[in-house]
């Protein structure tokens, strides 16, 4: 083991660690039955039991033995000791046993800003579409995405027969990601995937305006991620505000240490400084390839439509 972990390698070990717990309470309180959903600002934007619990515990573990960090949750809760049973001491020994890339070997806790969504699709979760969901953790440094870690709690679970149930995956900028495949698309199929849930005519017109052979309509930003790294999709185009930037730090480090790309619908990068409003507001476009090709094939009127940051 490395004998002496830099800030961030330790950081991204207890976030894994953090991460597999969060998923874990998320499958408890489904199969417990009692969701103890509540409306936050209308029926598309849910909040779980599920969504309060895992935060409580991410948010909690992390701070405990990371105390300069700032953490940005996306549950507004009140402030509470947390249960004994939330906290996760662990850390993945995988990710303390790499190199940290020269660059983040001599961050200090006070210059990170951690972004996390406990629950992201949690409308998905709440009708059963189990495979959209997914718990985000995002890392930061000077308004930039460095780091991530994504878990799916419910990999697998259309498989049955014993199969381990949930995954979990990580990346560092000049590292790679970790604990998934990177595949590509057959052939020159342009396929795009896009909001279930969140649809209007500006989206729709972005979406057609990219030529697709095929679109995916699915919930979660952290799922369309997944989707663009393990071949399933070409490009996630969301030309709407609506994706916070905890849907989008972790999901972009990922995205970008395996060389892929997430910016605004105008082709700008998002910052991730502790002070930025929380909203995307000129929407989300990502790839694994080619990402100026669809940037340049946004239309006009879309673009018109989207206030840049």
């Amino acid at each position: 083991m490395n004998r002496n972990p830099a800030v961030v390698m330790r950081l991204v070990a207890s976030a894994y660690a953090v991460a597999e717990r969060a998923g874990s309470i998320v499958r408890d309180v489904l199969q417990s039955g009692e969701l103890g959903i509540v409306e936050k600002t209308g029926a598309n934007d849910l909040q779980t039991l599920a969504d309060r619990l895992a935060q409580q515990s991410i948010c909690a573990s992390l701070s405990k033995h990371f105390p300069k960090i700032t953490i940005i949750g996306e549950e507004d809760l009140p402030e509470e000791e947390p249960r004994a049973d939330l906290m996760e001491e662990g850390q993945e020994d995988v990710i303390l046993q790499k190199c940290c890339p020269s660059e983040y070997k001599d961050l200090k806790e006070e210059e990170l800003v951690v972004w996390v969504d406990p629950l992201d699709g949690t409308k998905e979760y709440t009708e059963g579409l189990l495979d959209n969901v997914t718990v985000l953790i995002g890392i930061s440094y000077g308004g930039k995405a460095i780091a991530g870690v994504i878990n799916q709690p419910f990999y697998n679970y259309q498989v049955g027969g014993g199969a381990d149930l949930g995954r979990t995956m990580w990346g560092v900028l000049g590292l790679g990601t970790f604990g998934i495949e990177v595949k590509e698309v057959p052939g020159d199929r342009r396929i795009v995937t896009t909001t279930r849930s969140h649809s209007n005519k500006v989206v729709t017109d972005c979406v057609d305006a990219m030529e697709p052979h095929e679109v995916i309509r699915v919930g979660g930003a952290g799922n369309k991620i997944i989707q663009l790294i393990e071949g399933k999709a070409s490009a996630y185009v969301f030309a709407s505000p609506g994706c916070k930037k905890w849907d989008t730090c972790a999901t972009e480090a990922i995205l970008h240490a395996v060389g892929g790309k997430l910016t605004d619908m105008h082709g700008n990068d998002y910052r991730y400084d502790a002070n930025v409003k929380h909203m995307n507001s000129a929407g989300v476009l990502a790839t694994l390839h080619n990402h100026q090709y669809y940037v340049n094939r946004v239309p006009q009127s879309v673009r018109s439509a989207l206030k840049q940051d």
